[in-house]
């Protein structure tokens, strides 16, 4: 915001001083030497502060945080321990 100020304050400034010392008028060569140097400031104050509002946004942005959600489940699984007897066991699979 204070530096949009300051370059329009400026654009401003240099174009009083240009338009303010502009030599008598000839409508032989058109516009001029300071007119159209006057414009040219102006189009390139313009232009410029364009690009400049144009990119207003953080040099850093974190990314959005992603939650995976995990799929899990319960599954029974029989065993048979070492002295032969058959056990089943409820186990969580995840995916």
């Amino acid at each position: 915001m204070r530096g949009s100020l300051k370059t329009a304050g400026t654009a401003a400034l240099a174009a009083l001083a240009l338009c303010a010392s502009q030599p008598a008028a000839q409508a032989r060569d058109g516009i001029g030497v300071g007119g159209a140097a006057a414009l040219g400031v102006l189009g390139g104050v313009v232009a410029g502060t364009a690009i400049a509002s144009a990119n207003n946004r953080p040099v850093y942005a974190a990314p959005p945080p992603a939650y995976v959600e995990e799929v899990c489940h319960f599954e029974r699984r029989d065993f048979i321990d070492p002295y032969g007897v058959e056990h089943i066991r409820r186990v969580r699979v995840c995916e």
